[in-house]
């Protein structure tokens, strides 16, 4: 009687591209609807590479260059003979690769950042009204209060120490809204306008003595939890900013 051969299951080769996507975009969609569906939360650990490999239809190759895609993204991290976690899935992680495209913005375009980043300090400064911390208002109050010295030393100023109170002060705010997206999102745009900020009050000492003013006002409103009053002075606060620092450049152009 003859008999029948038989094959052992082989593993299929992933096809290039499924309906015009490739390999790498299919490992991107694949885990991503793993985290959105649940399968897959923050902190978990992913399938071991040769079985997800399968799972997703791709090369192992191509596995590996999604999950780096992804580990740059903030979604994944990879850990040392430990295999690859799904992140905490913060919104600072998340919104983190923003700032490599903020940076890429050509000077034409710069002004916009600052427009953008108004509009998103002074719906913050209006939240954290209503849900600052009495710790946040002390961090605030003695971020200015510690500034103040250098702010009234006459035309020896020090600009960078001066600049870092700024920086921190903003964060403090942002942060003081309770939304950790919009804190993630003014975070990034603070950090890259900086060096404008720098060079408007290099050239500008009543701007930085005016500025400090103005936080202190925007810390007022804070404290009486006015939310109202609160955006309107951060709006005010950084329109003057952006229209100092469109003067400027309307004036070198």
């Amino acid at each position: 009687m003859a008999t029948v051969a038989t094959s052992q299951p082989t593993e299929t080769a992933p096809q290039e591209s499924t309906q015009g996507h490739s390999q790498t975009d299919v490992v991107l969609q694949g885990i991503k609807s793993m985290i959105t569906s649940g399968e897959l939360g923050p902190g978990s650990r992913l399938p071991i590479e040769k079985d997800l490999a399968i799972s997703l239809g791709v090369s192992r190759g191509s596995l590996r260059e999604g999950v780096r895609a992804l580990c740059i993204m903030g979604v994944l991290e990879t850990r040392q003979g430990d295999g690859t976690y799904v992140t905490s899935l913060d919104s600072s992680l998340l919104l983190a690769p923003m700032g490599f495209m903020i940076d890429l913005q050509t000077p034409e375009h710069r002004h916009d950042l600052h427009s953008v980043r108004r509009v998103l300090e002074a719906e913050a400064a209006a939240r954290a009204a209503l849900y600052i911390t009495d710790e946040q208002l002390a961090a605030a109050t003695t971020v200015l209060s510690d500034v103040e010295p250098l702010v009234r030393a006459g035309e020896d100023l020090d600009h960078e120490a001066i600049l870092d109170a700024d920086i921190a002060f903003h964060h403090i705010v942002a942060h003081g809204s309770n939304n950790s997206a919009l804190a993630a999102l003014i975070d990034a745009l603070a950090n890259r306008t900086s060096q404008a900020r720098l060079w408007l009050g290099l050239h500008n000492h009543d701007q930085v003595r005016n500025a400090h003013g103005e936080h202190l006002a925007i810390l007022a409103a804070l404290r009486a939890r006015q939310p109202d009053r609160a955006r309107l002075m951060m709006d005010h606060h950084l329109l003057v900013v952006e229209d100092s620092l469109n003067d400027a450049a309307a004036e070198s152009n």
